[in-house]
């Protein structure tokens, strides 16, 4: 589905990913480890075009990525989230969601200040396809709430209902689970395992909390100072002396 091969991004002089390479098979979760500042988030942002590749190439579903905007690329089924939640914190949860729906809307500027039938059938839509993905997340007794005044965990969850909005086949998390504990960890396991299922998903998720991606990932590759030092299962990166090294530390169980 995803072939990212010799990924490299120079920022003034500091590489801060050295020829990447991934290829992520439908229906797969993968995940991305690595230390802070490993280069993990500017791979994602090199595969959304958040920002330009100094080399590499991507395609998704065959196609090449390289410069495409990152609108025309999450058009072709690629949705992420953001290490730094990225919501609309003065609307309310319902409007957030509904707000990703509106760049595909069907009736036309006339249609809209008129206000008529077709104007409506859309926008109640819009409405029901909303409040079914707040209902998918747990959210739906939230809907009319601020996203701003939502607990951190409750943020993240709107933020991937927003974009399980652009109907993507892959989705990106980067660090769903941050600043999460134990017991929301786990329920963020299953969550992200329900939406892969319901939605027929495609997942690379970036995380530091080693529960969720040991008890989650069916592979993992490491990054460190921007480049790949180790992949596997679970279990062949948990015992990578490379990876207890840079990254892991010795000890270190699954959850």
């Amino acid at each position: 589905m995803l072939e990212a091969r010799r990924l490299c991004k120079n920022f003034e002089g500091l590489k801060a990913v050295v020829d990447f390479d991934m290829a992520v098979e439908p229906g797969e979760i993968v995940g991305l480890i690595g230390p802070n500042g490993a280069g993990k988030t500017t791979v994602f942002n090199l595969i959304t075009g958040m920002v330009p590749l100094t080399s590499g190439t991507v395609q998704f579903r065959g196609e090449p990525l390289v410069g495409l905007r990152p609108n025309m690329i999450a058009r072709k089924g690629i949705a992420r989230t953001f290490q730094n939640i990225r919501l609309f914190k003065g609307m309310t949860v319902l409007d957030n969601v509904r707000a990703i729906f509106h760049p595909r809307i069907t009736y036309g500027l006339s249609a809209g200040v008129a206000r008529g039938s077709r104007y409506a059938a859309e926008e109640a839509r819009i409405l029901e396809k909303s409040r079914e993905l707040l209902a998918v997340l747990n959210l739906g007794k939230r809907e009319q709430d601020r996203a701003g005044s939502l607990p951190y965990g409750d943020q993240r969850r709107v933020e991937i209902a927003r974009a399980l909005a652009l109907e993507p086949a892959l989705v990106l998390l980067d660090e769903p689970a941050a600043g999460m504990n134990p017991n929301e960890v786990v329920r963020m396991v299953d969550l992200i395992r329900s939406i892969k299922t319901a939605f027929n998903l495609t997942v690379v998720v970036i995380e530091h909390q080693m529960g969720l991606v040991m008890n989650l990932c069916e592979r993992i590759i490491v990054m460190d100072f921007g480049q790949i030092i180790s992949t596997g299962t679970p279990v062949q990166v948990r015992n990578d002396p490379l990876v207890l090294e840079a990254y892991l530390g010795k000890g270190v169980k699954t959850a």
